[in-house]
């Protein structure tokens, strides 16, 4: 039986480019309903990032700095309508918001914040009830990490969750405990300092 040789092709490892040859990247495009906004609160600026028209951020402001400070705003309708439910919250005239979220996170996380959506307006929860509500008693330290984690922050109230004795513990977005405290007062939630 005899072998053929196939063919074979030689590339060759050296490009040219004329220097009249303008190369630009492919631009970055968004799916529908993808942007972010920025909304003046009496806690600070908020900012809040959308994709594929679902809330997938809401940051508070820090230090007088938000994370997409340099990034243009782009609002879509989505973002119209959180601002609606911002200005009814801090006016007292809603109590729960009804937004679309997409958050990603583990089982266990996913499971703490569905816990932490259902505590209403003006009632507080702990860390240790809300292990016992997903199955771990133990795990009032993984909760706090679970709720550390929350990206999407007042809109999934991880401002609502105490300490034991009613204590304010550590709070993240913001300035910290004094953002929480602010929160607390705000939804007439008793706690100790």
């Amino acid at each position: 039986m005899t072998l053929t040789p196939v063919p074979t092709t030689t590339v060759s490892s050296t490009t040219t480019v004329s220097s009249t040859t303008t190369v630009s990247p492919t631009p970055v495009v968004s799916p529908p309903g993808s942007g972010i906004a920025r909304y003046d609160s009496p806690i600070g600026r908020l900012e809040i990032e959308t994709r594929a028209d679902r809330i997938v951020r809401l940051d508070i402001e820090r230090r007088g700095r938000l994370p997409g400070d340099e990034q243009p705003e782009s609002p879509t309708p989505l973002h119209d309508e959180a601002r609606r439910q911002l200005d009814d919250y801090f006016r007292h005239r809603r109590r729960r918001f009804e937004l679309p979220l997409a958050m990603a996170g583990t089982p266990f996380q996913d499971a703490v914040w569905a816990r932490l959506a259902e505590v209403p307006w003006g009632i507080a929860t702990s860390y240790g009830e809300l292990a016992d509500l997903t199955g771990r008693s133990l795990g009032a330290r993984a909760v706090g990490g679970a709720i550390r984690a929350n990206r999407i922050a007042l809109l999934v109230p991880c401002h609502r969750v105490l300490g034991a004795a009613r204590r304010i513990t550590g709070y993240s977005p913001g300035d910290g405990v004094a953002t929480k405290r602010w929160l607390l007062r705000h939804e007439g939630i008793d706690f100790s300092e």
